[in-house]
């Protein structure tokens, strides 16, 4: 009698266990391809608090290759890169601690609309994304170059769009929000340095 008993509660603890591990093997792909859409952004959450001047955001198109430095964290967002540069942005115009300084491949201005399809309307699109802010254009290679230099002593955070158009990366470099530019020159002239960058 002892004997079935305790089959009996073997069974049961199986079963139990096999329903467990089922649901848990069932959940796992669901919840594997929500954290593809949303892992970036609770990376930019993360590393926003520790970011500071010289950290730089990168929101990338596809083809953007991925750099060797260790100072450099690359995540693909599989999103729209217009969805993601707004998060990015609002997330930045809300920080009180860092603000965006844009940088644009130089290359951007003159693709052709017959080399790439959509182009136009990207530019278009972009500016109005973009507003008022300022806007500093340098020729693709130099900004990677940047990037690289940078990066062996500051993070540099690059989220990869699903874009599939040439030289559309947005280059965010960070500067302190409540530091302007203008104020810095004017405390290193004051104490006899030239300007900086």
């Amino acid at each position: 009698m002892a004997g079935m008993i305790h089959r009996e509660r073997v069974g049961r603890v199986r079963a139990v266990v096999v329903t467990c591990a089922a649901v848990v093997l069932l959940a796992i792909p669901a919840a594997a391809q929500s954290g593809a859409d949303s892992s970036w952004r609770a990376i930019l959450a993360d590393r926003l608090p520790l970011f500071g001047h010289r950290n730089w955001i990168v929101i990338a198109d596809s083809a953007y290759p991925a750099q060797a430095s260790n100072g450099i964290e690359t995540v693909v967002a599989n999103a729209d890169q217009f969805e993601v540069l707004r998060i990015v942005l609002a997330a930045l115009d809300r920080s009180k601690h860092v603000r965006p300084i844009v940088h644009l491949d130089q290359e951007l201005q003159a693709v052709d609309e017959s080399d790439a399809s959509g182009i136009s309307a990207y530019r278009e699109q972009l500016s109005a994304y973009l507003g008022g802010r300022t806007v500093q254009r340098e020729p693709h290679g130099e900004i990677i170059s940047k990037l690289g230099e940078v990066s062996q002593s500051f993070r540099v955070l690059i989220i990869k769009t699903n874009s599939t158009l040439p030289y559309t990366s947005v280059f965010l470099e960070l500067g302190p929000a409540y530091w302007s530019d203008d104020a810095e020159r004017r405390l290193r002239l004051s104490l006899g340095e030239h300007s900086p960058k």
